[in-house]
């Protein structure tokens, strides 16, 4: 019997993946205080690499320094990187690939979601400020020489990932980060050649791809992160996102992600934010156990370049559903916080189910739960939840195995503490550089 996880996967720029499993992005929160790589980056890799996907994309590298995702992020600004900095990403990558599988670096600028402790002065398509627990200043909208630049920056951080040994990049458009916000009418509201027509929306991340293309050559993979839906009103659609794709059929992708939602809308988190913003999900996609499959089903039938889901898989038979349909490449993330070597136990068929973590944390009561209608209280526990994933990361970037006993509130405090006590390390190494 064909077991369609273990297939390879030929890419259309002759590259292979050796599997259909991928390690999807995580931000992993790892840098040093100078935003470069660490020992940290090439232990936890190493265990993803010998866990047994195919795939492993890294969590968001920043093109700018000044506007991060969150304080410890890898960061490749200037360019070109010091002698150092491209010892630790050699490092990185000869951990990460060292099974024999690939390791993309994902390419990405916060945008809009820098939080305050980051920067006061986040930079967005245009001025409009994530009002999310008072966390975000207002941005500043980009000039055109700015836009022009970042587009540049992109590129040179994917010829530097290919210089290092990383097998290919990925293109963060996803999830309200820069190129996101730049495709969604909530975000841009420029009035120029960037903004008005959805064309000129998506400009910025067709001239990155092209850019980027170009920096690395056509042997390398070059993959696109893009959300099949904003979830919120007034953005970035399903429509939207198909005639994106139909424009990407042109451009030499070798693998388009499809993920969904932004902070004001944390879909990709399972979650739906304020009820006043969101717009409604297809009752099919909520009773599925994947996030976006349905809409990969409508990508499917445009996209002429292998697809990927991330998001919510947590038995063999989804899997196998999504890959005999939709999609050529299913991501695994969370999971993969508590018990890295997953994919390795799929492939052999040791198991059929991956865990699933939120029913054995601490969720306190009921009016916490995922499901509650109190806006403040659902977004306690959902940074909660994200707070619990990142300190088991960590754990495994330490060498440890997981702390199931971990609560959720417990977590969202000490996530909390970490962000802030990286947040002035960075600060105070910036002041004395």
């Amino acid at each position: 019997m064909t077991d369609l996880l273990a297939q390879p996967l030929a890419l259309p720029c002759g590259a292979r993946l050796p599997n259909r499993l991928c390690k999807a992005a995580m931000t992993e929160g790892l840098a040093d205080p100078q935003l470069r790589p660490t020992e940290r980056h090439v232990a936890l890799y190493r265990r993803w690499a010998e866990g047994g996907a195919g795939l492993l994309i890294t969590g968001n590298v920043q093109i700018d320094r000044r506007v991060l995702e969150r304080p410890a992020n890898v960061a490749l600004d200037p360019a070109p990187p010091d002698a150092e900095t491209l010892r630790r990403l050699r490092a990185w990558s000869r951990a990460g690939t060292s099974a024999g599988n690939h390791l993309w670096m994902q390419i990405s600028h916060a945008g809009r979601q820098s939080p305050w402790y980051v920067t006061r002065e986040p930079l967005a398509p245009s001025p409009v400020q994530l009002k999310l627990l008072a966390n975000y200043a207002k941005p500043r909208a980009l000039r055109e020489e700015e836009i022009l630049d970042f587009i540049q920056r992109y590129a040179r951080v994917a010829a530097t990932a290919r210089e290092t040994g990383f097998t290919g990049v990925q293109i963060h458009a996803a999830h309200g980060y820069l190129l996101s916000s730049f495709l969604s009418p909530a975000t841009n509201r420029r009035t120029d050649a960037w903004g008005g027509s959805l064309e000129n929306r998506a400009r910025m991340l067709i001239e990155t791809i092209r850019a980027t293309r170009k920096a690395v050559g056509a042997d390398f993979p070059v993959s696109v992160k893009l959300n099949s839906d904003d979830f919120r009103k007034g953005g970035f659609t399903h429509e939207d996102c198909l005639q994106v794709v139909r424009w990407l059929n042109d451009e030499q992708l070798d693998l388009l992600e499809l993920s969904g939602g932004t902070y004001e809308q944390p879909r990709l988190l399972g979650y739906a934010g304020k009820d006043a913003d969101a717009t409604p999900q297809r009752a099919s996609t909520r009773q599925r156990e994947a996030y976006f499959l349905d809409y990969a089903a409508d990508v499917r039938r445009i996209a002429t370049m292998p697809l990927m889901v991330t998001g919510g898989f947590r038995t063999r038979a989804g899997i196998e559903e999504a890959l005999g349909g939709a999609v050529d490449v299913v991501g695994l993330g969370r999971p993969l916080c508590g018990e890295p070597d997953l994919p390795k136990r799929l492939l052999a068929r040791q198991i059929d189910a991956l865990p699933r973590y939120e029913k054995r944390m601490q969720l306190g009561p009921g009016i916490l739960g995922p499901t509650t209608k109190i806006f403040l209280f659902r977004l306690i526990n959902v940074f909660g939840q994200q707070g619990w994933y990142y300190l088991q990361l960590y754990r495994l970037a330490d060498g440890l195995g997981p702390n199931l006993k971990l609560g959720v509130f417990g977590a969202f405090w000490r996530y909390l503490a970490d962000e802030y006590r990286q947040a002035w390390r960075m600060h105070r190494a910036r002041r004395h550089s």
